[in-house]
This record gives C-alpha cells, structure tokens and sequence, in this order.
C-alpha cells in the first residue's frame, strides 16, 4: 500500500472540490472544499522531494493547460495526467513529462464502454503508458461506472471479469468512489473490498479517506493490496490530517 498524492486543478488553480458538484456548464455550482494561493509547481516539488511516485494531476474542465504543464516540469515522469485526454492529446502530456496518462470518458461513450477508441489510445501511447479511471457509482446494488462529470450512468459494471478484460489495456487503475470523494466521510468500504478482491494490477483508491484510522481500516481490508489518495482531508489542502503523518503511516507498512 502505497500513498499517492493527487493535484486537482480547476480554472488554472489547485483545487479540492466536491467532484458530483462539478458542472462543465455553470462554475457557480462546484463546492470548492480548498483553493490553494500555491502554484502546481509548489506541490508537485513536494512530491518530488518526499519520493512519492504515481501521482495525479486532474484537470478539471478547461483553462488547466498552463497550470497542468507547470506541475509536469516540476517532477518529470514522477505523475500521472488526466481530464481531457484523448488519443489525439495523448502523447504531446507524455512529452510534457507525465509519466502515464488517465483516461475515462474518452473510452466510455454514450453510456458504454467505446473499443475503438480504447483500440485506439493504446496504439498511440502504449498500454504501460496509459491508467484507466473506473470512476464507480453504486447503482442498483451494482458497481457501474461514472462519466461526464460523474452525471451519466454507464452499463459498464465493475466486475472481476470486466476488470480483467481492462487490464490488458493499461497499467493501472485509478478508482474514485463517486459518491464519497471530497466529503470526508470516511472509505467506501464495500467498494474498497471488491477492488481488492478484483484487481491484479496497481489500483490506486480516491475517495473519502479523512485520518489515519481510515488508512488503518483500508489496509486491512485490502491486506495492502491496493494504494490509496487523499486530498481535502490533508493539511496542505486545507483540512486537518497532517500530510507527514500520512507518508510515515505508509512508508513504515
């Protein structure tokens, strides 16, 4: 179990919001938990310094290029890249310095999961270069995955066998438990489970974590199986769980 940090950027600035409030077409809607009077480039130095691997940046809707491409220079080939990424983008992120790329509603189309272009994203960057989000949504006692600003409901159920299926396509999975992620709630630990359960291939989980009690009761419940991120939660977002404690909880496992 690892940490990975996470940078969320929205209109060009380190956020952490609420992700269901988010709304492409009316700003005034998103409930912003922290706006940072920092610069990508100070947390991404951060990661950088304390040797934190395989971290996030999410742009969250547009204007984010600039701030996005600032985190990227500050630790080439240490994060991840996602929000907006198709394979006509792709690989100019992966010039920038992200490591992998994160993809989710460019592959799920229309409520469904699109193979062709999946088919073509991998052709473009290679499926060790590419994270695949599973943004997961119960619904009807299913796990099915989330688009468009987590507003559509697709038919893709998350399933051990439809895990697998993915995984021949990428190198990760970053999963966000939509309906927790950014509350502070604590884990959703059903969904926690049938990851752990599901998954061969690194899976990092977003969603809730708010103390180390909580990294605590996900360890357990994965046997360590899965890495985890917290965002609004941590005190270099705002919150009260200090981020140092968070990094020696992991690194002694």
């Amino acid at each position: 179990m690892k940490f990975r940090p996470c940078i969320d950027l929205h209109q060009g600035k380190v956020k952490q919001i609420v992700g269901e409030s988010l709304n492409v077409d009316n700003d005034k809607e998103v409930i912003e938990n922290f706006v940072s009077e920092q610069e990508p480039a100070y947390y991404a130095d951060m990661f950088k310094r304390d040797h934190l691997l395989g971290g996030h940046v999410i742009m969250l809707g547009g204007g984010n290029e600039e701030a996005a491409h600032q985190a990227l220079q500050a630790y080439p080939r240490g994060l991840h890249i996602g929000g907006g990424i198709t394979a006509e983008n792709a690989a100019s992120y992966l010039a920038k310095g992200a490591s992998h790329v994160i993809v989710t509603s460019y592959i799920f189309r229309d409520g469904e999961l699109n193979t062709a272009n999946l088919d073509k994203i991998v052709s473009e960057v290679g499926a060790d270069k590419l994270v695949i989000d599973l943004s997961c949504k119960e619904h009807n006692g299913k796990w099915v995955v989330a688009t468009n600003q987590w507003k559509t409901i697709s038919n893709f159920e998350v399933t051990a066998q439809s895990l697998r299926y993915l995984e021949a396509y990428c190198d990760e999975f970053l999963v966000h438990a939509v309906d927790v992620e950014g509350k502070r709630a604590g884990i959703q630990e059903s969904l926690v489970k049938h990851l752990a359960q599901s998954v061969t291939i690194p899976t990092t989980y977003a969603g809730g974590a708010r103390s180390i009690a909580d990294l605590e009761l996900f360890h357990k419940l994965t046997d360590g199986k899965l890495d985890i991120t917290i965002g609004s939660a941590l005190d270099i977002f705002g919150g009260s769980l200090p981020y140092k404690d968070v990094i020696t909880y992991c690194s002694n496992l």
